[in-house]
């Protein structure tokens, strides 16, 4: 629900559509114009942004799990 309101700051966005550009010129020899390079961009925000926001999200809890733990070992 929380990637709905996702949004990239016009100064990322602009880098990371030149980042794709590049990476097609570099390793595929291909020139893409930045239409080409936002749609991409967007199709990934949509379909790999939520796994990539869930495994953060776990990676978090299972942090703070183990950081409480740690606090209840420190009890007398």
């Amino acid at each position: 629900r929380y990637m709905k309101n996702f949004k990239l700051t016009k100064e990322t966005k602009q880098q990371i559509i030149f980042d794709i550009q590049k990476y097609f010129s570099d390793e595929r020899d291909e020139q893409i114009g930045n239409l080409s390079a936002e749609l991409l961009l967007q199709f990934i925000i949509e379909k790999v942004g939520p796994a990539i926001y869930n495994q953060g999200i776990h990676d978090a809890h299972s942090f703070d799990s183990e950081k409480i733990e740690e606090l209840y070992g420190l009890e007398k």
